[in-house]
């Protein structure tokens, strides 16, 4: 694959963002996050989408990295460069479907949050975890601080944080970050087992729960808003549809609508 910045590719009802400069362990530099960016505008606009895989490539590397964050050739251009990243993570999280990381390689930096800001991950087995910020003098944005403090616990993010070693991703399974942890053999399948049961749920029901849940765990949800949701969800066509089919005991056939 020739390297670049990030690729949209679609397939059905699945988006697949790729990473590409496996030559600089796939860092991110501005081009690439406003091109993330641009590609997530698409992405929330296209409806037939309800599945975003975001994937990097590791070809020719003797370690595989998924990606080692943001370039830091941008510090010396812009030193406010680490606050926009933040609104990569910020709108991978907010994204309308459903996103899934396919974490084949070791992670650091920002790119830690691009994880965390991802619904669900698989992980290969064998890398390495790690965020450096406190180690630069940086830090961190709130958003990013928020994910880490929901999705790993406080007393794991201080570790991560404020002594910044290097965790195995085995270490990291205990705190159920992951959807599955397997061999490099097993990736691919794995991922099929987690993007598989996304396509036999309503999309609607799907995407109002997704934005339902986050904003309860970023203390941000209304319970009138959320009551709408379901109210919305009880005269959809695709609520009837799913219980006509499991009344029938056949698979259900959503429209989205």
């Amino acid at each position: 694959m020739t390297e670049g910045p990030p690729t949209l590719t679609l397939d059905g009802s699945v988006a697949t963002l790729t990473l590409r400069r496996p030559s600089l362990r796939n860092s991110l530099n501005d081009d690439d996050l406003h091109t993330l960016l641009a590609h997530f505008e698409a992405i929330n606009r296209n409806t037939a989408v309800h599945a975003v895989v975001l994937r990097a490539d590791t070809s020719g590397q003797a370690q595989p990295v998924f990606s080692a964050g943001y370039h830091v050739g941008g510090f010396d251009k812009d030193p406010m460069a680490p606050l926009f990243f933040e609104k990569i993570p910020e709108a991978l999280e907010r994204l309308r479907p459903v996103t899934l990381c396919a974490l084949n390689g070791s992670v650091y930096g920002g790119a830690t949050d691009l994880v965390l800001a991802c619904d669900f991950t698989v992980a290969q087995r064998g890398m390495t975890w790690r965020m450096p910020a406190c180690a630069l003098g940086f830090h961190y944005y709130p958003s990013g601080l928020r994910r880490y403090v929901s999705r790993l616990g406080l007393q794991a993010s201080k570790r991560a944080f404020l002594l910044g070693p290097s965790l195995p991703f085995e270490n990291l399974e205990k705190l159920g970050l992951f959807e599955a942890l397997v061999e490099a053999d097993a990736f691919e399948d794995a991922m099929q087992a987690c993007l598989s049961p996304l396509s036999r749920m309503a999309p609607l029901a799907l995407e109002g729960t997704k934005k339902s849940l986050n904003d309860i765990a970023a203390g941000l949800d209304c319970e009138p808003v959320l009551k709408e949701r379901s109210r919305r969800s009880v005269y959809s066509q695709d609520f009837a549809e799913g219980c006509a089919a499991f009344a029938q005991r056949r698979p259900a056939r959503f429209t989205g609508t």
